[in-house]
């Protein structure tokens, strides 16, 4: 009878937990915010998102393909800065500047036919200079050819979920099969700020000099937008005048993308926009620390009656500003029945602000649970099916 009662007693515990917040966040009223339209711009194509959770905050044509022109030595750079994260290149390597780097048109870091030069001396100019001649000498460096280089490009674009995106070599030269998107390069612009954030301190370098010639960054954000730190201007006759910009303001990063502006200054000014109005009326907030366990829940047939559950990275939320104190949370488990395994997911948090979700992550496992012994497993199964018929019989109450 004492382990019947236990049962039940579990049985309730575990059903009232499916109703409850895992961490009450919000419990007084407050003024609703009100946040105007986002700039309509007369850039071909833009978006603004925030860096940390992806959050869309603006966005026009973001899906259209468009000719990225130099933008494309974003990709470039992440190819560079993985193989140096995983230690196939090294920054003091000395790279061999080939004919076909130091002819390739378009803009230079002005290295010559034959020099040794080192990658991080090659790094800054494209990042800086924008050079052509630096991007190719790096491609064959690294993958041997540019053509294999291009085919690394798509490779890591499918990697990182850009479907809209296609490189046809490591600069950005017209070529009708080169496009992406202001969406994918977003995309593109977080994982590099999300994986490299040493290498990323480059971009906000204002100037190069390099063979006696001293060059400025083409980001003019770096010298009107005091909380710009990059990244990437691109420029052909068929893409436009094209940005792709970040900056980060009491604690907020975002990240915009402007292409097909009519010009220099219009794609600066854009941006500029975009990112004031991000920084305006919105702000994100970190609500739980990944890898740390925020609630523990009944496991049945487990060697523990227990388990913990958590997120498995940082859990954060974009918000109109000044709203973070009417934030909601809703817990939705699933049984959870042994074996647990560490990392699995087995329900999710959704966060909400007026009722309405806003973000949503999966809990999962933060520890192994395994099969108990067959006395725990037996106890266990009649109180399971209990669990089954009461939450049936509870679900027919609601909704009859």
């Amino acid at each position: 009878m004492y382990r019947f009662i236990s049962l039940i007693m579990t049985l309730l515990a575990s059903t009232s937990l499916l109703a409850n917040p895992v961490i009450p966040l919000a419990t007084q009223p407050q003024t609703p915010a009100f946040s105007p339209s986002a700039p309509n711009l007369d850039a071909q194509g833009y978006i603004l998102i925030d860096a940390i959770t992806g959050k869309v905050l603006a966005e026009k044509n973001a899906d259209s393909r468009k000719a990225p022109a130099s933008l494309t030595k974003l990709m470039s750079v992440y190819l560079i800065s993985s193989a140096i994260k995983n230690g196939s290149l090294h920054w003091d390597d000395k790279v061999r500047i080939s004919s076909k780097a130091w002819k390739t048109e378009g803009s230079r870091m002005f290295v010559k036919v034959d020099n040794e030069v080192p990658v991080k001396n090659l790094f800054a100019g494209v990042i800086v200079a924008s050079g052509n001649d630096a991007t190719v000498a790096l491609a064959e460096h690294l993958a041997g050819t540019e053509e294999a280089f291009t085919n690394l490009m798509n490779q890591q674009a499918s990697a990182l979920g850009m479907q809209n995106s296609h490189f046809t070599d490591s600069t950005g030269l017209p070529n009708p099969e080169l496009y992406t998107t202001p969406r994918d390069l977003a995309v593109l612009a977080q994982a590099y700020i999300k994986n490299f954030p040493e290498d990323y301190k480059i971009f906000s370098e204002k100037w190069i000099s390099y063979n006696n010639i001293r060059q400025p960054n083409r980001n003019r954000l770096l010298w009107r937008y005091p909380s710009a730190d990059g990244l990437k201007t691109g420029h052909t006759s068929d893409a436009g005048y094209c940005l792709v910009a970040s900056a980060m303001k009491n604690g907020t990063r975002l990240i915009s993308v402007v292409m097909g502006a009519s010009n220099d200054q219009s794609r600066t000014e854009d941006s500029i926009r975009l990112l004031t109005y991000g920084f305006r009326f919105f702000e994100t907030h970190k609500l739980y620390n990944g890898n740390t366990s925020v609630m523990r829940t009944h496991v049945w047939q487990g060697k523990k009656s227990d388990v913990a559950l958590g997120f498995s990275d940082d859990f954060s939320v974009t918000i109109p500003v000044g709203q973070s104190k009417r934030l909601q949370t809703r817990v939705e488990l699933t049984s959870l029945k042994a074996p647990i395994i560490k990392g699995q997911a087995y329900g999710s948090v959704n966060v909400l602000l007026n009722n309405q979700v806003v973000a949503s992550k999966p809990l999962v496992a933060l520890e192994d649970n395994p099969k108990g012994s067959l006395w725990r497993r037996a106890a266990d199964a009649m109180g399971y099916s209990l669990r089954k018929v009461f939450s049936k019989s509870q679900e027919t109450m609601n909704t009859g």
